[in-house]
């Protein structure tokens, strides 16, 4: 089992989107890094689902149901995309600002490549956010 950080604006893909959606395909993803990332990506991995730009928190998490494939959205044949299903509703968000805040988490790629979109987390990153979103 792996863990990953994935983000949307919420504006263009939202968790509500997601959970309406069920399962559906991460697509969009521009940058080489990140679609390395995507490649690494097993089924039933899980990913924390995080809202950028206007509200910069963890909101929900999501597991990958499909490895990757070509990014139908990609005219380039250079980019691809996994499929995802909506798993959980965090209790409590988490925000960037308590990420920060948490020495535990001094190293996550969230704080490190900020404008990276999909990222691998530590089990034991993993866990520390999800001690911090109240779930059980």
């Amino acid at each position: 089992m792996q863990y990953w950080l994935i983000k949307s604006e919420p504006n263009e893909w939202s968790w509500d989107k997601q959970v309406k959606e069920g399962e559906s395909m991460w697509d969009g993803v521009r940058n080489y890094q990140a679609r390395n990332n995507l490649k690494k990506m097993k089924k039933s991995d899980l990913c924390l689902f995080y809202h950028s730009v206007s509200e910069k928190a963890v909101v929900g998490i999501v597991k990958v149901t499909r490895e990757f494939y070509n990014d139908p959205t990609d005219d380039t044949g250079k980019f691809v995309v996994v499929d995802v299903k909506a798993s959980k509703k965090l209790e409590k968000k988490v925000t960037l600002e308590e990420i920060k805040k948490n020495i535990k988490l001094k190293n996550i790629a969230l704080v490190k490549q900020s404008r990276l979109s999909v990222m691998p987390l530590k089990k034991n990153e993993w866990e520390t956010i999800i001690q911090m979103s109240k779930i059980k």
